[in-house]
């Protein structure tokens, strides 16, 4: 399974930006697909996690961010609203689930490449 994340770019403090994140491959299935992110000299954080039910947002981002997930189209996505500078940082999209390698049932934990939000005036 490979996740593809797109979407960043630069934006100025109470911007708003959405980010995607496309899911590909054979036979699988997802549970979880969250969103992280990692500002420079920091650890990478959880920023927001969906299951088919439940979504999780970090303090820092709740009420301004959103996560939701498109299952047909195998897609999560996270609008991002009043953006500020601290939201600086690569964000990075995570999926966990099942899929089949070689006819055996198989849990997968997936990172995409990142995708850079700058806040800035």
């Amino acid at each position: 399974v490979q996740l593809q994340a797109s979407g960043g770019g630069l934006v100025q403090p109470g911007g708003s930006l959405t980010l995607s994140c496309a899911a590909s491959g054979s036979a699988f299935s997802i549970d979880v697909m969250g969103w992280y992110r990692q500002a420079p000299g920091k650890q990478r954080e959880a920023v927001a996690t969906a299951t088919n039910d439940i979504t999780n947002y970090a303090d820092s981002v709740k009420g301004r961010f959103t996560i939701s997930r498109d299952n047909a189209k195998n897609m999560a996505y996270l609008q991002m609203n009043n953006l500020k500078p601290e939201d600086t940082a690569v964000y990075y999209c995570r999926a966990r689930g099942r899929t089949v390698v070689r006819g055996t049932d198989t849990l997968f934990d997936h990172w995409g490449q990142g995708t850079l939000v700058t806040v800035s005036s």
